[in-house]
């Protein structure tokens, strides 16, 4: 059970970026009064809860509805997590845990940046999408190791909520440099959890015999 949660709670470090988060909310944030802020974070990441619980609940019907094993997706979700690790270690933009540069102009141009680019692709990412569906899938039903999963995804969403709301004390602290040396760090040991996943995915496939 520890080593489920640790675990969870790295891969979903990893890919949400509750720093990262924080630095952009930050940086979209600029003119927003303090209650106004905190309005579009706590909206945000209700929103994001909404979707990753949604993905967490119907995830395994999806794959059943369209054929995807559970080997497939292991195999599938610890190469999307190695390509996102690798643009984190050498701290390099990522579409599946950042927004891209159109994304954010479209973002500084709108009074309410909650659900976009906030919930998703901000908070609720293609990177936290999947890996909430395969630790999910990986469970393998199990109900004690799902609220685990779960539990992880409602903490790190709430930290990131918490962080959101001193981002701008984050930012001075810790800089851009600060920031790069921990997603660097991060970014390691997911690339360790993603090949882990490659190797279960490849294993249990029963391709090597």
């Amino acid at each position: 059970m520890l080593e489920t949660a640790l675990v969870a709670t790295a891969t979903f470090f990893a890919t949400m970026g509750p720093l990262d988060v924080a630095a952009l909310f930050a940086a979209l944030t600029p003119r927003n009064t303090t209650k106004e802020r905190r309005a579009i974070a706590l909206k945000g990441t209700l929103i994001a809860l909404g979707i990753l619980l949604a993905f967490a609940v119907f995830g395994d019907s999806l794959l059943h509805l369209f054929g995807i094993s559970l080997p497939a997706l292991r195999t599938a979700g610890g190469i999307l997590l190695l390509l996102i690790a690798i643009d984190m270690v050498f701290a390099r933009p990522s579409g599946g845990v950042s927004t891209t540069e159109d994304e954010n102009r479209e973002a500084t141009a709108k009074a309410d940046i909650s659900v976009f680019p906030l919930a998703t692709p901000l908070i609720a990412g293609p990177g936290t999408m999947g890996a909430t569906i395969l630790l999910v899938a990986d469970a393998e039903g199990d109900p004690a190791t799902i609220a685990i999963v779960v539990g992880c995804l409602v903490g790190m969403l709430l930290a990131t909520f918490v962080l959101m709301l001193i981002a701008v004390q984050i930012q001075r602290l810790l800089g851009v440099t600060g920031l790069h040396v921990i997603a660097r760090v991060m970014g390691v040991l997911l690339a360790a959890l993603a090949v882990q996943f490659l190797f279960d995915g490849i294993a249990s496939s029963g391709l090597l015999g």
